[in-house]
């Protein structure tokens, strides 16, 4: 993953913010207040249905059938595994797929959707692949690290599932592959002076997301979301 390296290093306290938010601190030690999380869950299956899309417009932006097949799996792993386990978290609180389907986008679910799926059609290949691997490298970054420093509190952690998911090995694989991907892409896209740009797109994703991890948090709060 040596673009992806390369674009954490230039955004260490964007990306920080986001891998070390208070929301993800208080997952892994199952502090979190219920009300966080279903708000954050409910949200993140909104956003995973744009972001399903957006792989979906990575077909149309693929310039080989390798890439096009690359994006395909990507739409399949979100509507055929990620979904569903937001579903199966869903399902304890008695909600339904309808029920999650008919819920409104807050706004910065909007916001990080919508820059995405702009930056995608705006640019190339490489554009939609930068602004999405804050979202899916980072997930397994933070499912890994989560169950390695809060391994001995998991079995009575709430939120251990959320965390095993994206600990997984079958998750930790499809981040490693998005990163080769990436890459690969990088190998026929990327200059020097191109790079800032990227640099950009990576640093303002990496605060959307911090941003989503808030709006869990402000759940907690009546009125904050």
């Amino acid at each position: 993953m040596d673009l992806f390296k390369r674009l954490k290093a230039d955004a260490k306290p964007e990306w920080s913010a986001y891998v070390s938010h208070e929301f993800v601190e208080e997952l892994g030690a199952g502090s979190l207040p219920e009300a966080c999380f279903r708000h954050y869950l409910v949200q993140d299956y909104l956003f995973l249905i744009q972001f399903a899309r957006a792989y979906a417009l990575g077909v149309y932006k693929s310039p080989t059938v390798d890439d096009m097949r690359a994006s395909l799996e990507g739409v399949k792993a979100i509507l055929d595994t990620e979904l569903d386990l937001h579903i199966e978290l869903c399902a304890g609180w008695g909600m339904t797929r309808t029920m999650i389907e008919a819920s409104e986008e807050d706004r910065p679910t909007m916001a990080y959707t919508r820059f995405v799926l702009e930056t995608g059609m705006a640019g190339d290949l490489l554009d939609l692949q930068v602004a999405l691997a804050p979202c899916i490298i980072g997930y397994a970054e933070i499912g890994a690290d989560l169950e390695r420093r809060y391994a001995d509190g998991l079995a009575g952690n709430p939120y251990r599932r959320w965390i095993a998911e994206y600990a997984g090995d079958m998750y930790q694989a499809l981040a490693q592959d998005f990163g080769g991907w990436m890459d690969r892409t990088a190998e026929i896209y990327l200059t020097e002076a191109r790079y800032p740009r990227l640099a950009a797109i990576f640093r303002k994703a990496s605060i959307l997301e911090a941003d989503f991890w808030q709006m869990g948090l402000n759940a907690a709060v009546p009125g904050q979301h």
